[in-house]
């Protein structure tokens, strides 16, 4: 088993653009060092063809699968268990006849011997336990409280599914096959093209510990609750046997599940009967088919006075929910949901919750209210009760202006152990309120806009990729990336005051750094996933809308490619040209600069020239030249002679003299007057005329220098300051890098005496050294600081770390661990 899943992992990784090198082998340049940095990307991209055409359209035979779920699911609250059966029904749209089907078992993952566990690279946290004898360079390895608590989970605890069988509809079994994540059942009969098989499996494992083992789910546990024993919140993803996605571009996507690579799905129907403590409240994707059954008449009254609500309205309050944390209760009750088109489930259960709701009544007035609603513990207190729901309604009047409208009925936020993570209709959220000595709970300034961003993100997540099915195990930037461009505009739109991070100046360290690995990376190999999947890719689209494309010819392209890639599954390719389409400006030197290289913004102003035009005339040029003559310094010699008393020969005779010594070598003769007839007449027609009026305007004539040293060729924004305090702006496109990447020239005419130019004034390109684009040279303003060197403590400690928890969601023991380190 090990051998063979060690054998997978090294030949499913990804292998597409991990540098600029390899991609541009296709042609080699063998003479001179000319970089091409507008070489276009045909190249790289996959060729057009009948499924996904040159446009980045889906073509006319564009396929993908369809899989419907029958799923009965039973909580074991005292044990923290699942035991579930379901019926799926995969119909096979493809052009292929399928022998078998890949399942995704994400719950393996939690096997001591699974790839992700045995792979880890602190050496193995699993039954061997973490390598603790050394580390790097002969020091000693460190193992924190939390990996040696994860390492005693995994082994006091049986993980993974322990129950799986799986049945055709005639109650044979079908042989199946466990590999590692991945679960491979054999048909009895081949799925012809057109046809559906419907096959059932039972299927059952012990729920992890979130905050044990990191997960993107779990259980809570509240020792400290009134009620003997504590309560627990139970956030239920990736816990049913799903489908892998079947693509035209890939077949079976069945890469083992590592924990970071997030997942690629099919759409379906979705019913789902949920079956927990009586006292529970249940968040799920769908809407709720028995309210009847599982709320009472007085719920069910508010939570239909929500819809029309100008502010959420409890449907169970907190003083509700506070109550029934203080008791148990034996009876059982089963909660039935209806999910469409939607390419998972997912849900959360707990007796802890209060549940808010309000309608977001959106398009025509026929169309139905979307039913915003939160569903959180004592501990999200009034933080959440202000918050969460708001924000909820904020992200889908944003997201769909530049998208398209919400797709599903409801809108859900849910607080748990979890601190971000996305499903259809329903996102885990962490931040909370703190208990302060006095029993009340307050929250920081940090808190809040933690819970905001946070929210606003991951509800962004239902429009991408949940509704825009991008497969997140290859490219999680077509997630991450554009959600997080759009969280950032909502975010500025819900108060521009805040300091949300998102501008390109956040990514400058990241970008000049040596852990940067391209945007075209599988997830999975990727160094530091929140710069490279959200913040990098986030900052390329705020450039190509607000330097490169500006604001209209962005916000039409990029509407144009959701909307044609709702509920389907579009590749970057398909990104990349909807947008230069769409557009009709030719981008593929920024989609290689970005996404395939990992150059970086460095654009300095080496020099500045200031010409003036030669008339030619020796009356007016002659002065001239005298005068910048006379401004050079006397030479040292010559200063230091009279310094010392000593006269020249010519200061002791002055008897002797003759025209030279009377007039010097600026002065006019009508030799040189002559000399400049003859030019003038030996001048065609046109040539005197713009000679004429350019000696007659007199305009001052600049030169200015730049160097790109960083790689990554973009346009200047250059500004412009004169003597008269009159500032001018230009823009100066990528273009002008076209035959000479590395050096360029520009000519600024101006009848303006220039004093200084500044590239990128307003941080607007991600140039990682400002200080060079300043000219003249200022001295570099800084401070001296005493200081006492000390730990961060957390999210709360700096206007830096505020921003990345916004923006990065931490999923992996990887990435926590990495956060911490930068704290």
């Amino acid at each position: 088993m090990k051998n063979h899943n060690l054998r997978r992992l090294l030949t499913l990784v990804f292998a597409m653009a991990v540098s600029a090198t390899a991609n541009a082998s296709a042609v080699k340049q063998t003479k001179g060092d000319f970089e091409d940095k507008f070489r276009q990307l045909d190249e790289i991209l996959p060729t057009p063809n009948v499924y996904r055409n040159a446009a980045g359209e889906p073509g006319e035979n564009y396929w993908q699968q369809q899989v419907d779920y029958k799923i009965k699911v039973k909580l074991d609250e005292k044990k923290r268990r699942l035991d579930a059966s379901q019926t799926i029904d995969y119909k096979n749209n493809s052009p292929h006849t399928l022998k078998y089907l890949w399942l995704q078992l994400e719950q393996n993952k939690y096997h001591a011997d699974s790839i992700a566990e045995a792979g880890n690279s602190f050496g193995g946290i699993g039954r061997r336990g973490p390598a603790a004898s050394a580390g790097g360079n002969g020091k000693p390895a460190k193992l924190s409280l939390g990996e040696l608590r994860r390492q005693q989970f995994l082994e006091d605890n049986e993980l993974g599914y322990d129950v799986l069988t799986v049945k055709d509809d005639s109650g044979r079994t079908l042989k199946s096959t466990v590999v590692g994540t991945n679960l491979r059942i054999d048909l009895n009969t081949p799925l012809k093209p057109g046809k559906s098989v419907t096959f059932n499996m039972k299927f059952g494992f012990n729920i992890v510990e979130e905050d044990a083992v990191s997960a993107r789910s779990g259980y809570e546990h509240f020792p400290d609750d009134a009620r003997k024993g504590g309560n627990d919140i139970f956030l239920l993803a990736q816990w049913f046997p799903r489908l892998h996605a079947y693509t035209d571009y890939e077949g079976w996507h069945n890469k083992e599940f590592l924990g970071r690579g997030e997942f690629t799905l099919e759409f379906g129907d979705y019913n789902v009967e949920i079956t927990v403590p009586a006292d529970h409240i249940v968040s799920a994707t769908g809407e709720l088919d028995n309210p009847k059954d599982v709320l009472t008449s007085t719920q069910r009254k508010r939570l239909e006075k929500a819809e029309s609500a100008k502010r959420p309205v409890f449907v169970v309050t907190p003083e509700e929910a506070l109550e029934k944390e203080k008791t148990a209760t034996t009876k059982l009750k089963t909660w039935k949901f209806e999910a469409k088109n939607v390419r998972d489930f997912a849900w959360a259960s707990s007796r802890k919750f209060a549940w808010d709701a309000k309608g977001y009544k959106q398009g025509g007035k026929d169309r139905p209210f979307v039913m915003a609603m939160s569903f959180y513990p004592k501990e999200g207190g009034e933080l959440w009760e202000k918050y969460s729901t708001e924000a909820i309604v904020h992200t889908m009047e944003v997201y769909s202006r530049y998208s398209f409208d919400y797709p599903y009925p409801t809108a859900q936020s849910v607080n748990g152990p979890v601190g971000g993570m996305e499903y259809p209709m329903i996102t885990f959220n962490g931040p909370r309120t703190k208990l302060q000595d006095d029993g009340t709970r307050t929250y920081t300034q940090a808190e809040k806009i933690f819970l905001i961003g946070v929210v606003i993100h991951e509800v962004g997540h239902i429009y991408f990729p949940m509704t825009v099915n991008s497969d997140e195990r290859q490219w999680t930037w077509m997630d991450e990336g554009l959600n997080s461009f759009l969280d950032a505009i909502a975010c500025r739109e819900w108060d521009e005051t805040i300091p949300w991070g998102v501008e390109p100046r956040y990514i400058t360290d990241y970008m000049k750094g040596n852990v940067q690995v391209p945007i075209m990376t599988q997830s999975d190999s990727v160094l530091k996933l929140g710069p490279n999947a959200y913040s990098k890719p986030a900052s390329a689209l705020n450039i190509l809308r607000e330097v490169v494309l500006g604001r209209e010819l962005f916000d039409f392209a990029f509407k144009e490619y959701a909307q044609r890639w709702k509920f389907k599954r579009p590749t970057p390719s398909d990104f990349f040209r909807t947008m230069e389409e769409a557009s009709g400006v030719d981008l593929d030197w920024f989609w290689h600069g970005w996404f395939y290289t990992t150059d970086h913004v460095d654009i300095s102003v080496d020099a500045v020239h200031k010409m003036e035009l030669d008339s030619k005339n020796p009356d007016i040029d002659f002065p001239r030249f005298r005068d910048i003559e006379n401004d050079k310094p006397m030479p040292a010699f010559v200063s230091q002679n009279k310094a010392e008393g000593k006269k020249s020969w010519v200061e002791s005779n002055k008897d002797v003299t003759d025209f030279y010594d009377e007039n010097d070598r600026f002065t006019v003769t009508n030799k040189d007057r002559n000399s400049y007839n003859k030019f003038l007449k030996g001048l065609k027609p046109w040539e005197k005329r713009v000679f004429e009026r350019a000696i007659e305007e007199n305009k001052n004539y600049y030169v200015i220098d730049f160097s790109n040293k960083g790689g990554l060729v973009m346009p200047i924004l250059l500004q412009l300051t004169y003597a008269d305090g009159t500032v001018e702006d230009q823009y100066i496109p990528a273009e002008i890098w076209r035959r000479t990447p590395k050096a360029v020239k520009r000519l600024v005419v101006t009848e303006k005496e220039l004093v200084s130019v500044v590239v990128d004034p307003t941080w607007e390109t991600a140039d990682v050294d400002n200080e060079n684009n300043i000219y003249p040279r200022r001295i570099i303003p800084s401070r001296v600081e005493a200081y006492k060197a000390k730990r961060s403590s957390g999210k709360n400690s700096t206007r830096r770390d505020i921003m990345h928890e916004i923006t990065t969601k931490l999923k992996t023991d990887e990435d926590k661990k990495d956060d911490k380190k930068e704290d």
